[in-house]
């Protein structure tokens, strides 16, 4: 009997330690709980309509620097380089979503934010990392709400110069970026008043037709006259961490992973070879390419920070670039507005029992507000948030996913040759990269704005 007895136990030991092919299947082997089926969402949102999000979530102004980031790297070079960078970014992501997968058939929950994973996870955890469990929380939660809400303020910025600078090439007056910014309060408020994702996926859709009418006339700027390939460097290895800081801050998108996934009508399709996160950042991977090979091969040293600032500014069609861009940044405020918003709301909405819609729109106002006054008062504010940016984004994006993997996985094993130790030591290397060179970069920009301010 005792032999009898063994003898599944060692079965079960090697099933769990072995890479798992159906989680949701063994989960419900084991409990008859299924979250998917159980999620009571008011206005899910479709798997296209997600995907709509999340493109519009990666092809922010970020984009904009990809001739630079090719520049940095040569131009075979930077291919291969914008492949890796997608795959650590698409992948950590998924490895976020795939915990809290597991997660929710542990804890019984329909769904869970960024910080609650990281929660559950350390709390679930081996013993030495229950007691960080508080401090992941407060740590992914403070980070996201830092980076996200001085996001807002840059959003609100480079709306303003933009139309800053086709105002004053039209009517030949100066006008103060300030006074724009504020003339931005009423529509930002609009926009942040959207009441879910479900209604703001039009907007990110007209954000995203917007996007691509811009790249568009600018690929043709591109296409025009280009020189010989062997024009360009092919690799270069000294500025090559640049290129990396700039490419993963443009790319990664990590705060809205799980507001996107938790509003799904049909959450296990966000996963998968074919699902809408592999979906979305294969093409976004494929634009990033494109551009930062034509933009690098038609300006070579001669390209700028922006690639719309290599643009003839007195012809309508790069001017029209300007207030294209400018309406998708607009239209884009709402979608990174909704994960500040989430952030506060959840922290305070047992409290609100009363009136609970009046409070979160008067909350909407209050953050829209917070955010416009910081961008009046610090319109050189960029800058700063490429540093919060490279602190945040490289331990949010890269090393706290890994992190969550590696305490979830840590009584059931890491599979064959320890590959998800290994592979989760590498992608914190990376993080750990990003992170220095990442501030570096955000700190000597700083240097050059300021300095370049002080004469005057």
């Amino acid at each position: 009997m005792r032999m009898g007895d063994q003898e599944p136990t060692s079965v079960e030991l090697r099933y769990h330690i072995q890479p798992r092919k159906a989680d949701n299947e063994q989960a419900l082997g084991n409990n008859e709980f299924d979250p998917f089926a159980h999620r009571d969402n008011e206005h899910p949102t479709s798997d296209n309509e997600t995907l709509t999000h999340l493109l519009k979530a990666s092809l922010g102004t970020g984009i904009l620097g990809m001739p630079i980031a090719f520049m940095y790297s040569g131009i075979i070079m930077g291919i291969f380089a914008t492949i890796f960078t997608a795959f650590v970014c698409t992948h950590c992501s998924y490895v976020l979503v795939k915990c809290g997968h597991k997660l929710y058939y542990k804890t019984r929950r329909t769904k869970m934010t960024f910080a609650e994973i990281a929660e559950s996870a350390f709390q679930k955890g081996p013993k030495w990392s229950r007691g960080f469990a508080p401090v992941a929380k407060f740590s992914i939660l403070f980070g996201l709400f830092l980076t996200y809400f001085g996001t807002c303020s840059v959003y609100t910025v480079i709306v303003a110069k933009n139309f800053e600078q086709l105002i004053e090439h039209w009517t030949g007056t100066e006008v103060s970026s300030r006074l724009l910014i504020c003339s931005l309060l009423v529509p930002l408020i609009l926009i942040a008043w959207v009441p879910n994702l479900k209604y703001l996926a039009p907007v990110s859709m007209v954000a995203n037709v917007f996007m691509g009418l811009g790249l568009g006339i600018t690929f043709y700027y591109l296409t025009q006259d280009l020189p010989p390939l062997e024009s360009r460097n092919y690799l270069v290895l000294g500025t090559l961490p640049s290129f990396f800081s700039i490419t993963i801050f443009a790319m990664e998108a990590i705060g809205v992973v799980m507001p996107l996934e938790n509003n799904m009508k049909t959450p296990q399709n966000f996963l998968g070879l074919c699902g809408v996160l592999s979906q979305g950042m294969s093409g976004v991977t494929l634009i990033y390419m494109l551009l930062g090979f034509l933009g690098y091969l038609r300006y070579g040293e001669d390209t700028q920070q922006s690639i719309t600032l290599n643009l003839p500014v007195h012809e309508w069609p790069a001017q029209a670039v300007k207030v294209l861009i400018a309406l998708a940044v607009y239209c884009t405020f709402g979608l990174q507005f909704y994960v500040c918003l989430e952030i506060v709301w959840d922290g305070i909405k047992e409290k609100c029992t009363k009136r609970p819609m009046l409070v979160n729109y008067v909350l909407r106002t209050v953050l829209v507000t917070a955010a416009v006054v910081l961008a009046i008062s610090v319109p050189t504010i960029a800058p700063f948030m490429g540093l919060i940016g490279a602190f945040c984004f490289s331990i949010l994006g890269l090393i706290f996913p890994v992190l969550i993997e590696l305490v979830l996985h840590w009584d059931t094993g890491f599979g064959k040759y320890n590959w998800i130790l290994w592979k989760n030591i590498v992608i914190c290397i990376c993080g750990i990269g990003a992170l220095v060179f990442g501030s570096l970069a955000a700190i000597r920009d700083i240097v050059e704005v300021y300095t370049a301010v002080a004469p005057q």
